[in-house]
């Protein structure tokens, strides 16, 4: 299993320390009961699972994280179209936009972004 591979939990979990890092083990136990609902032991179930995973890091009481939310945002987004798609981005994008419409200003917005990355 790859290590940036998080189930829903873990994510939700890994969204608060990154929305608020650094922050204390005990101001993490606070957010976890109020934006998941978690009890004292489980945030911290949950938070030395993601430290041994080498995610997030917890030295003298303070948390913050070791991986970014932008690489495990990269590999979920390359997992989800390597198993729906096939790995081909166009027929994401094909099946993502079949029943939307772009502005001029989105579209040509997207057009240079995809103009950015040709080799």
């Amino acid at each position: 299993m790859n290590k940036l591979d998080l189930c829903e939990s873990e994510y939700r979990f890994a969204s608060i320390v990154w929305e608020n890092e650094p922050l204390g083990s005990g101001e993490l136990v606070k957010l976890c009961n109020e934006k998941l609902g978690w009890k004292k032991s489980t945030t911290y179930t949950v938070l030395k699972k993601l430290c041994e995973r080498e995610i997030l890091k917890n030295e003298n009481s303070t948390v913050c994280a070791i991986v970014k939310r932008e690489q495990v945002q990269k590999f979920e987004s390359e997992q989800f179209i390597d198993k729906t798609f096939n790995g081909s981005l166009p027929q994401f994008i094909t099946s993502f936009m079949s029943d939307k419409k772009l502005s001029k200003a989105e579209a040509d917005a997207l057009k240079k972004l995809i103009d950015s990355y040709k080799g």
